[in-house]
Order: C-alpha cells, then sequence, then structure tokens
C-alpha cells in the first residue's frame, strides 16, 4: 500500500471486511460529528455571504464523497473557514455562479494533481506562507463578524479589510447589547465547556440555549430567518451548472486559491488523522476526492469544501475508524435539515458570530506566528508579506506572492551556500599529512606548473552561476589547464551548464584545457545529455584530483616534447 496508489480507503476497508462493532462505534461516531459540523456549516456559509442551507447542501454532499472517496479512512469533509475570504470575494465580484466557476476549475484540477500523482507537492509549500495566509484569514473572519456579534445596525458593509474597520468605527454606536451578550456567552461557553466534557458538543448547546432564550424572551437580536428567512427543509436537486467561460481568465486565480486551499488543507488534516492513528493516508487518491466533492457540491448549490481538522479530529476521538463515519455524518445532517430544517432559522446570528469567533482564533495558530517571528529575516519577510496581502489585498494574490518571494529568498540564501574559488595555494608540500581524513583533499599534493584548481561547492545553479564567472575571471595569467572540481556539486541547472559551456569555448580561444575532477553521477549524466562532456572529451573528465593531475601532466608533458620537437 503506497501513499499514491489511487484506492480509497472504504474499498480497502471493504477488501478487509468490516464487524458490527465497528459500525456501531462510526454510526456513533458519525452521529456527534454530524451534530457539532451542523451549526458550524451553517455559520460559514453565511460568513462567506451564501446562504444558510447551502452550507448544509456543501457538508451533506462534499461530506458524503469525501469520506467515498477519501485516501483517509477517517476524514471529514465539509466547509471550513479557510474558505469563507476567497468565496465571499468572488461571490461580491462575480455572484453565485462565478464562484461554481472557479470552484468547477478548481476541482478539475484537483483531480488532476491526483491523477498526476502530485500529492506531495504540498509538503514543499514554505510553512511561514501557510503560517501567513492562515492567520490573514483568521483575523478577516472575526473581523468579518463585529457586525453580528456586537449587533450593529449597519448596511452595505464593504468586503476590503481596512473599510470594514472604518465603518464598525463610525456604526459602533449602534451596538445591540443583547446581541453582544449572547455572543459572549457562545464564546465562554466554546472555551469553559470543552475544558469540563470535552466530548459534549459545547457549539450545539450555545445554539440551543441561546435560541431557546430569545424565542420564548423575545429578545430583540437578528435571527437567520430575519435575515434570510426560513431554512429549506428539503434537499437541493442535482443540476450541472452552466459555465461562463468568458469569465475564466479572470476566475482562474480563485480557482487556483480554491485548489491550493483544498489541497493544503484535506492533506495536512490527513496528517493529524495520522498521527492520531498511526495510519497512512493516499495523499494523491485524496486529492481525486476533494476535486470530485468540490465539482459535486456546486452541482447541488454548494460551496467548496475540504478536509475539516477539528471534525476529522473530533471523529476520531468518539470512535470513528472507517469512512462509514463520515457517511453517517453526512446522513445525520441531511436528516436533521429536512426534519428539523425549519428550527434552524430561528438561531441568533449573534451566536453564529461567536461561535465563528473561537473558530477563527483557533485557526489563527497565533502562538505558532508569534514563534516565527523569531526564525531567520528571510522567513519572517514571508510570513509578514504573506500575512498583510492577505489582509489587505486579497488571498490569491497573498499566496503567489508568499511562495515567490519564498522561492528568491532561498535562491539567495541557495547562492550564498555555493561557494566558488581558486584553492591551487591549498596544495601545498606538507611532511605529516596524517591528520587528513579527506581522501581527496589536495593538502600534501604537488600542483604542476601551469595548471590552477578550481573549485566549485554546492549546488551548481544560476543563483551561482554568476559568482562561478566572478570568481574564474579574477585570475590574471590564464594557465594552460583549468580543474574544475565538482566532486561536492549534487546538482546542475541550465544556468550553469550555459555558464560551463561559455568557460569551455573561450578556454578553446585561450589555448586552455580544461579538467573535470570528481563529478557525481547525477551531474554528470546531465552534462552528457547537453552534450558538454563530448565537448569536453570523456578523458577530460576525471574520478578524482589524483586523475586529473596526473591527466594535467600527461597533458603537459605532451605540449612541452610537442614544443622541443618544433625547436
Amino acid at each position: 500500500m503506497t501513499r499514491s496508489k489511487l484506492e480509497p480507503k472504504l474499498l480497502t476497508v471493504l477488501k478487509e471486511g468490516i464487524s458490527g462493532k465497528t459500525l456501531l462505534h462510526d454510526l456513533s461516531a458519525g452521529v456527534i460529528v454530524g451534530i457539532v459540523a451542523l451549526p458550524l456549516a451553517i455559520a460559514f456559509a453565511i460568513a462567506s455571504g451564501a446562504k444558510p442551507e447551502q452550507g448544509l447542501y456543501t457538508a451533506i454532499v462534499a461530506g458524503f464523497l469525501i469520506s467515498l472517496l477519501s485516501g483517509s479512512r477517517v476524514q471529514i469533509g465539509g466547509p471550513t473557514g479557510a474558505f469563507v475570504v476567497i468565496i465571499y470575494g468572488v461571490i461580491q465580484k462575480y455572484g453565485y455562479s462565478g464562484l461554481v466557476t472557479a470552484t468547477i476549475l478548481a476541482g478539475i484540477m484537483l483531480i488532476l494533481m491526483g491523477v498526476f500523482r502530485l500529492g506531495v507537492i504540498i509538503k514543499y509549500i514554505p510553512y511561514p506562507v501557510t503560517v501567513g495566509f492562515t492567520t490573514g484569514i483568521a483575523v478577516l473572519i472575526a473581523v468579518s463578524q463585529f457586525k453580528d456579534f456586537f449587533g450593529l445596525e449597519l448596511t452595505n458593509l464593504p468586503a476590503e479589510f481596512l473599510g470594514k474597520l472604518e465603518i464598525y468605527a463610525q456604526g459602533f454606536g449602534s451596538i445591540n447589547f443583547w446581541a453582544a451578550g449572547i455572543g459572549l456567552f457562545t464564546v465562554l461557553l466554546l472555551i469553559l465547556l470543552p475544558k469540563l466534557w470535552p466530548k459534549f458538543p459545547a457549539s450545539l448547546l450555545a445554539v440551543v440555549i441561546t435560541t431557546l432564550a430569545v424565542k420564548l424572551f423575545n429578545l430583540p437580536v437578528q435571527t437567520i430567518k430575519t435575515l434570510f428567512g426560513s431554512v429549506q427543509a428539503s434537499f437541493g436537486s442535482l443540476s450541472f451548472p452552466s459555465i461562463d467561460f468568458l469569465k475564466i481568465p479572470e476566475l482562474l486565480p480563485s480557482a487556483v486559491a480554491i485548489a491550493f486551499l483544498a489541497g493544503i488543507e484535506s492533506l495536512l488534516s490527513a496528517v493529524v488523522a495520522d498521527g492520531m492513528t498511526g495510519r497512512r493516508h493516499r495523499s494523491n487518491m485524496e486529492l481525486v476526492a476533494q476535486g470530485v466533492a468540490n465539482i459535486a457540491s456546486v452541482c447541488f448549490g454548494g460551496i467548496p469544501a475540504t478536509g475539516a481538522i477539528a471534525r476529522t479530529a473530533t471523529n476520531i476521538k468518539n470512535g470513528g475508524t472507517t469512512p462509514f463515519a463520515g457517511i453517517f455524518h453526512a446522513v445525520t445532517l441531511l436528516l436533521i435539515m429536512l426534519f428539523l430544517g425549519e428550527y434552524v432559522s430561528f438561531i441568533p446570528m449573534a451566536t453564529l458570530a461567536g461561535i465563528l469567533m473561537v473558530v477563527s482564533y483557533r485557526m489563527s495558530e497565533i502562538h505558532l506566528f508569534v514563534k516565527l517571528l523569531k526564525s531567520p529575516k528571510s522567513d519572517i519577510l514571508v510570513l509578514l508579506v504573506t500575512f498583510v496581502l492577505t489582509l489587505l489585498l486579497d488571498l490569491a494574490v497573498a499566496i503567489q506572492v508568499g511562495i515567490v518571494l519564498a522561492a528568491l529568498l532561498f535562491m539567495r540564501r541557495m547562492s550564498s551556500v555555493t561557494n566558488a574559488e581558486y584553492v591551487t595555494s591549498k596544495a601545498v608540500e606538507i611532511e605529516d599529512v596524517e591528520e587528513e581524513v579527506d581522501a581527496e583533499s589536495i593538502r600534501g599534493l604537488t600542483v604542476p606548473p601551469d595548471v590552477e584548481i578550481f573549485e566549485i561547492n554546492g549546488p551548481f545553479f544560476f543563483g551561482a552561476a554568476d559568482k562561478f564567472r566572478s570568481q574564474i575571471s579574477l585570475i590574471e595569467k590564464k594557465p594552460k589547464i583549468l580543474i574544475l572540481r565538482l566532486r561536492k556539486v549534487s546538482a546542475v541547472d541550465a544556468t550553469a551548464l550555459y555558464a560551463l559551456e561559455d568557460i569551455i569555448d573561450r578556454s578553446k580561444r585561450d589555448h586552455m584545457t580544461i579538467i573535470l575532477s570528481g563529478l557525481q553521477p547525477a551531474p554528470k549524466k546531465v552534462l552528457e545529455n547537453y552534450g558538454l562532456a563530448k565537448k569536453l572529451g570523456n578523458e577530460n573528465i576525471t574520478n578524482g584530483i589524483n586523475s586529473a593531475i596526473a591527466r594535467a601532466e600527461s597533458l603537459l608533458g605532451g605540449k612541452n616534447k610537442d614544443k622541443e620537437l618544433r625547436r
């Protein structure tokens, strides 16, 4: 069983066989997770600018398909906080139809990533980028909830972060203390109850208590019904939406961001689950499952979905061990929607805002953000740039700029690690060489006259190519033979090959012979494919410094003989 195998874990479980006892444990866990997911699905949908029932559609359809096709045994899927900002932005600018197009594109990308075994790529996303945009999203979610949390009488709230803060400052005088009290009660309950009863769904208790209080005492606060009307006690029908192909270029950055977020969060959730269960997930199958689930979600009127870390952990802690737990979670939500949907409409908006306040705080992982501020300056720069761009511009831009900036700074760091210099002077006659542990050391070797040794240590790529050119041009008198020591060069790229070819071409004009010493197998293969090995001559590519010097002495002996004959 490999991580790249494209086989759902459900199929593996069925092949292994499943007992009635295991199914009962999965049923219990699924019902609990479904109850926990109910207020979250509604809250995430409303925060994203969608209708409450669209969050439920997503949790049911995507939750079912993610468990059915997942590369993890215990993954729970549905709408999450990571998508709130980007969904809200797309709906505000392009409407729900634009979100459908972007989500379908993202789903196709995820499927292709899985099919082409690119699940491992997620590992290479720089950690400061992940923490930067995650903390930024958390701040944006929390700020977006101020209106409902405090019951502010505001209309036409801008999408921009700074614009929101300005409007809040102007309208804070309209605070509804009943709403603020409900919001504060919800936050305290969600913080304190898990410490006393960890397995009890605190968010559900908050919803029940505050809804009953508003209904019984007729409290003057906004509810789902006053803002959106009654939640439909029916399930959406399947219909493949029409795609506006002319809008695809504009929506592509959003689609990439959705695919990126779905991929990274689902695989991160799967990794967390692996740590809790001792199992191993199949990353590529997980991406395929996420892609199919997202496409199906919008076909049923839902929004983007991914693996949810908190709900997956809840599933495991309550005894879920197979994908059936996730399927039961989706069925539980469907039954609640069909039979209790009308009561969902009475949930106070302040309660949902309080739930999202706690979710955003936990999502922010502020302790990791603070810890990263003690990292190297380049990582701090990537962290802060990604964080600020997430707040002020756009999540898609923040991710792209963060990754590019991290890559550039990494290349700068690697180029400084790569050392290129003349080392001929280090080859001196010494009587005692017993201290030398490196068999390829040049200490104690006699370097013939008219021979220079130049050594490159580290990856030879475009970041180091300029350093190579600069250093190699420092010597004033051109030697007859130049030995290039490449024993510590693990990789060579096209720019480095071009620089090397340029040196070889110039050496012929200067009547200088180039000898390569200690070339590793991988770089040697690259040189052969590029044609440089043939250009140099295989006899001038040696295994080590001793054979390189022997080759140089042989060439010099031949040249001296030719000179004597010409005399």
